[in-house]
């Protein structure tokens, strides 16, 4: 037998969790029920196109697809065509299984592309070359669960401002979120943006919509100390300010201190930003090096009322999108997609994050949190494909692995595999 073949080590994972299939299938159609009336044909797509995405290694392109799926290419080129509300599906998956604490961060993200002919193709900022770079650009939102400490893809809008006829990228944006504001409130009524967007015509709109904004301000901000003197009774308009609030000797009398440690400084204030033409709440930060040097960070919120450490720790949180497009791109081919059509594009992009969903919430979330580690995409990718190419062996041999006396044999090929790839890191590294 195999089992006994193996060292003492391998066989550890004799009662690890199988990720098996059906889970998957369960999770997947249970919330498409939920959100639409969808016919069954369009429901197996879907399970199977986000299986797809989790189980293939290289190029998750149409070709791909079709090699390792059911059905041929052009089904998957006709079946990508079709809207899918991916805003709504993401928002039951999140509700259902997240812990009920989030805010809303919104993020562009670059995608590398080539050619002149694809829709909304242009000159973007790529965070990762610190240049702007030739490709196209999608706008993407996710909720924050803030106790979980991960992110939730909501929906990605491909950046189609130069074809909008918009001047102004941020102004684009503003009409993205705009159009999904009663979704984005059901979740939270917080939305946390990057240091780019702390401007006044896309905080205007934000409040407007009836959101509140957590973002940070530039180093160098023009900031004023707000007056705090009775009436004078005189004549006139009274005193609003006292003087420009310098940021690295700021009054320590005017400020209140939150925190004080090794690594930072936390002060607060309530404040007036000449950037955004209102008083806000301030979180001024100093962060100390080992070697001495300091640094400060600004930190600011439309809602005077809230904890200047959920401020703090909101806008920490926004990190945790990066992660999503991280792992989308080096796993799920977020950048894969060979095709002209925006709607193929739209529903390609959505689709990649829409998959790094299901995976976290079926091998992450139903963990115990005491008993949860980092959520780690490639293990979960490489589980998938070797579930995917087993698949494919048995059914090239025609193998029925349901069978009793196939059971145990089909269980330690599982564990075996398990082996064989921890063999092959220790021969790497």
């Amino acid at each position: 037998m195999i089992i006994s073949k193996l060292t003492g080590f391998a066989k550890i994972f004799v009662n690890m969790r199988t990720r098996d299939i059906k889970p998957y299938r369960s999770l997947i159609i249970n919330t498409l029920d939920k959100i639409s009336k969808l016919n069954k044909r369009r429901k197996d797509f879907l399970y199977e196109t986000i299986i797809l995405f989790l189980s293939i290694k290289g190029r998750s392109n149409f070709l791909q697809l079709s090699r390792f799926g059911t059905h041929c290419e052009q089904r998957f080129r006709m079946q990508f065509e079709k809207p899918f509300d991916f805003i709504g599906f993401n928002k039951e998956l999140v509700q259902s299984h997240g812990s009920g604490h989030y805010v809303i961060a919104f993020d562009p993200s670059y995608i590398d592309k080539s050619g002149k002919k694809i829709p909304g193709v242009g000159w973007f900022w790529s965070g990762c070359a610190n240049q702007t770079k030739w490709g196209l650009e999608i706008g993407g939102i996710a909720a924050i669960d803030i106790d979980n400490h991960t992110a939730f893809h909501l929906e990605s809008v491909q950046t189609l401002a130069d074809d909008a006829g918009v001047d102004d990228l941020s102004t684009w944006y503003a009409d993205v979120l705009e159009s999904r504001k009663d979704t984005l409130l059901s979740i939270s009524k917080y939305l946390v943006a990057d240091a780019w967007l702390s401007r006044k015509p896309f905080t205007d709109r934000i409040l407007l919509m009836g959101m509140l904004l957590i973002s940070r301000l530039r180093d160098d901000a023009d900031l004023r100390y707000l007056c705090q003197d009775a009436p004078s009774r005189k004549r006139g308009r009274p005193r609003k300010y006292t003087g420009k609030i310098n940021v690295k000797s700021i009054d320590r009398e005017y400020f209140n201190l939150i925190a004080d440690n090794q690594e930072q400084t936390v002060h607060s204030a309530v404040a007036y930003s000449k950037a955004l033409k209102r008083n806000i709440l301030l979180v001024h930060v100093l962060y100390k090096t080992a070697k001495g040097k300091q640094s400060v960070k600004l930190y600011v919120s439309t809602d005077l009322e809230l904890l200047p450490l959920n401020v703090l720790y909101y806008y920490q949180s926004r990190f945790q999108i990066e992660f999503l497009y991280r792992d989308s791109k080096q796993y799920t081919g977020l950048c894969d997609c060979q095709s002209r059509s925006e709607n193929k594009l739209n529903f390609h992009f959505n689709m990649t994050l829409t998959s790094l969903n299901i995976a976290k919430v079926e091998d992450w979330l139903s963990i115990p949190k005491e008993d949860r580690k980092q959520f780690s995409m490639a293990d979960i990718k490489t589980m998938n494909h070797n579930r995917l190419l087993l698949d494919r062996f048995i059914d090239m041999f025609g193998i029925n692995p349901n069978l009793i006396k196939n059971q145990n044999a089909f269980k330690e090929l599982n564990i075996l595999r398990h082996y064989c790839r921890l063999k092959i890191i220790e021969v790497l590294f």
